[in-house]
C-alpha cells in the first residue's frame, strides 16, 4: 500500500515515519524545500525520542521519501494523510484553517481514482465533510473520499505511542474507507492489540477536542488543589496519589505544575470553547479551565518573586528547561514564553540551560539572557534556580556543588522533582508546588517514601 502524508511537522513526520517503519511505501512532502532536503540527508527538523532511528532506517529501506512536489507523492498513493498545522487564531483563538485548505486543491488534482484523503489535523467538527465536498468540487468523476484520524501523540513519546496506541480512532462515511483504514491499522490493531475505534467523522473530530479538554481540566484542577494544599499544610504529591488510586479517576495528569502549554491543549480548548460559542451552547467548564491556565501563569511570576523576597531587580535567576515538556524541542505555548519575559520585565538577569530547547530559545526569547552550557553554568553566581521542565538530568543534581556555586541558596521547584528534606538538608531554601516551603531553619521535614507507605499498607 503506498501512502503520502502532507506535511512533516511533528504530526506529520512521526506519522510518515511509523508507517514505513510498519513496512508501508511512504512518501512526505512539505512545501519547505530546505526542509525536504535536510530530511533526505538524514537531519530532522525536530527533536524526538527515537525517531532519528526510525528515519534513517527508513530511508535505508527505501521505504521512506521525501518531497516538496505534491504531485510525485500523491499520485501513486492509496491512502493520503493530511497532517498541516491549525495553529490557533491569533484574532479570535480558533484554528486557523488555511495550511489545510491550501492542501486541498492540489492533493485533489493529483490523486489517483479512489484514492482516500484522510484528516490528521486537529480541526473543527464538519471539517472531513467540508473536505469531502472540495474533493468532489475540483474531481466529480474521481471517486475521492475523505475520511478523520485524529492523532493521540505525547510528544517525547511520539514514536511508541504511533506504534503501541492506547486506540486508533477513524471517522468514515463509507464501508469502503472503513475497510481500507482497518487493513491499513491492522498491523497495529492485530499486532499490538490497540482497540480500532470506528465512527462517524463528526464524533471523530469531537473525540480529539473533548479527549485534551479533559486531560486539560484534570492539569487544572490539580493545580487548584496545589494552591490549597500549601496553604493549610497539606502535601499534594500525597493528596494527588490518593486521588489517582481511585481507579475511576487515575493518576495520570495529576502531576501539580505552572499550568499546561505545548502544541495541543491550550489550542484545542480554546476552540472547544470556540465551537460552543458558535454552537449557541454556554461551555462554562471548559471556560474555567483557560482561565485558570491563564492565572497560573501569573502566579508562578509571583512564586519565583516571593521566593526571592519579593524584589527581583538585579538578581540572577537560573532557569532549568524552557520546553513545555521534556523529550521535546518544543517551545510551542511553554511557560517560559510568557515567564522568562515577566522576570526579565522585573529586573531580572537569566541565565538559562535546556538539554533540547536552546535553538529555538534563542530565536523565541530575546533581553538579558544568558544560554548557558549545561545546569552547573547556568546556576553558578545565581540568586535562585527555577526549574520550568522536568527533564531526566534535572532529577539527579548534585545538590552540595549546586551550593557552592550559588550566589544565594535558593530553589523554586515548580516541578516537585525534589524531597523537602534532601533540600532541606543540603541547606537550599526550597519551594515546590503544593507544599510547604522549608529552609535549612525549618523544623525537621519527613517526605513520606511512597514505596514504604504501600508496603506497609499491604502487611
Amino acid at each position: 500500500m503506498h501512502i503520502a502524508v502532507i506535511g512533516t511537522g511533528y504530526v506529520g513526520l512521526v506519522t510518515g515515519a511509523c508507517f514505513a517503519e510498519l513496512g508501508y511505501s511512504v512518501a512526505c512532502v512539505d512545501k519547505d524545500e530546505t526542509k525536504v532536503e535536510q530530511l533526505r540527508a538524514g537531519i530532522s527538523p525536530i527533536y524526538e525520542a527515537g525517531l532519528d532511528e526510525v528515519l534513517n532506517r527508513n530511508r535505508t529501506r527505501g521505504n521512506l521519501r521525501f518531497t516538496a512536489d505534491v504531485a510525485e507523492a500523491v499520485a501513486p498513493a492509496d491512502v493520503v494523510f493530511i497532517a498541516v498545522g491549525t495553529p490557533a487564531s491569533e484574532y479570535d483563538g480558533l484554528p486557523d484553517m488555511s495550511q489545510l485548505n491550501a492542501a486541498i486543491g492540489p492533493v485533489a488534482r493529483a490523486a489517483k481514482e479512489g484514492a482516500l484523503i484522510v484528516v490528521k489535523s486537529t480541526v473543527p467538527v464538519g471539517t472531513t465533510r467540508g473536505v469531502a465536498a472540495q474533493l468532489a468540487s475540483f474531481r466529480p468523476n474521481a471517486r475521492l473520499e475523505a475520511a478523520s484520524n485524529p492523532e493521540f501523540l505525547r510528544q517525547g513519546n511520539a514514536v511508541e505511542d504511533f506504534l503501541n496506541p492506547d486506540r486508533v480512532v477513524i471517522g468514515v462515511s463509507s464501508n469502503a474507507a472503513c475497510e481500507l483504514l482497518t487493513r491499513l491499522y491492522a498491523p497495529i490493531c492485530n499486532g499490538h492489540g490497540a482497540p480500532l475505534f470506528v465512527t462517524t467523522c463528526e464524533s471523530a473530530e469531537m473525540i480529539k477536542y473533548a479527549a485534551n479538554s479533559l486531560l486539560a481540566t484534570k492539569v487544572a484542577f490539580i493545580n487548584e488543589v496545589a494552591d490549597i494544599c500549601e496553604r493549610v499544610g497539606a502535601n499534594v504529591r500525597d493528596v494527588a496519589k490518593g486521588v489517582g488510586m481511585d481507579h475511576r479517576i487515575g493518576p495520570q495528569f495529576l502531576q501539580p505544575g505552572p499550568g499546561f502549554g505545548g502544541s495541543c491543549f491550550p489550542k484545542d480548548t480554546l476552540a472547544l470553547l470556540g465551537l460552543a460559542r458558535t454552537a449557541g451552547v454556554p461551555a462554562p467548564i471548559v471556560q474555567a479551565v483557560i482561565e485558570s491556565n491563564q492565572v497560573r501563569r501569573v502566579r508562578m511570576g509571583e512564586k519565583i518573586a516571593a521566593a526571592c523576597g519579593g524584589e527581583l531587580r538585579g538578581k540572577t535567576l537560573a532557569i532549568l528547561g524552557i520546553t513545555f515538556k521534556p523529550g521535546t524541542d518544543d517551545l510551542r505555548e511553554s511557560i517560559s514564553l510568557s515567564l522568562l519575559p515577566d522576570l526579565l520585565g522585573q529586573g531580572a538577569h537569566l541565565r538559562v540551560y535546556d538539554p533540547q530547547g536552546m535553538k529555538e530559545g534563542r530565536r523565541r526569547l530575546s533581553g538579558d539572557i544568558a544560554w548557558a552550557a549545561d545546569a552547573y553554568d547556568a546556576a553558578a553566581g545565581a540568586d535562585a534556580l527555577v526549574i520550568l521542565t522536568e527533564w531526566n538530568e534535572f532529577r539527579t543534581l548534585n545538590l552540595s556543588r549546586l551550593r557552592h556555586s550559588m550566589a544565594m541558596p535558593v530553589i523554586v521547584d515548580l516541578r516537585n522533582l525534589y524531597k523537602r528534606r534532601a533540600m532541606q538538608q543540603a541547606g537550599f531554601a526550597y519551594y515546590s508546588i503544593g507544599r510547604a516551603a522549608v529552609t535549612p531553619e525549618t523544623g525537621e521535614v519527613k517526605d513520606l517514601n511512597p514505596v514504604a507507605v504501600e508496603e506497609a499498607s499491604a502487611a
